[in-house]
């Protein structure tokens, strides 16, 4: 399932504690929700900017969750290259980054044989809005080194790529489908 959040909020990573997480008095101040999910990663916000690709499926094996990232991820990579999206690479454990800004971040629920693998793909949110939320993470790849989110995240938009959601949507829809 891909889909564009119809409005904004807060998504805490499992380990997150919202104090050390995210900016408490803006949420509140903003009125923007924040929940948790089960899976790990840090903190993220869904607005109607971003893209959420949701794959739920049964694997018969304990694979490490690298396996899924990677596969996962380059199916994204070679549907957005698809459009002509260039300088798209697969960073940290789970990230996928233009150039050496994130544009993607994923994470992953396992439950035996269940896997559910769920990512932001930030199409036209501003970092500064991120900065808003969002405290500097606890953890952070290696590539990141340190960097605010206004130096480390870019969306499509801010990288020239004007695709309207929708194409992105239906390019990302049919690769996975297509692959998975």
């Amino acid at each position: 399932m891909i889909w564009q959040p119809e409005e904004s909020c807060i998504v805490m990573g499992s380990s997150n504690r919202a104090e050390t997480a995210i900016h408490e008095e803006c949420a509140r101040a903003d009125g923007w929700p924040v929940y948790k999910r089960p899976s790990g990663g840090q903190s993220v916000i869904l607005t109607p900017s971003t893209l959420v690709i949701s794959i739920r499926f049964f694997s018969g094996t304990q694979d490490n969750p690298r396996t899924y990232f990677r596969k996962i991820n380059r199916l994204i990579i070679s549907a957005l290259e698809g459009l002509g999206i260039t300088g798209l690479s697969e960073k940290g454990i789970s990230d996928i980054a233009l150039r050496d800004k994130k544009i993607l971040g994923s994470s992953i629920y396992r439950k035996k044989t269940l896997v559910f693998y769920h990512a932001v793909l930030n199409v036209a949110e501003s970092p500064e809005r991120i900065s808003r939320y969002l405290k500097h993470p606890s953890r952070e790849p290696d590539y990141r080194a340190g960097r605010k989110h206004e130096e480390f995240v870019t969306s499509l938009r801010m990288s020239g790529y004007n695709q309207e959601m929708d194409e992105i949507r239906k390019a990302l829809s049919g690769s996975l489908t297509r692959n998975l």
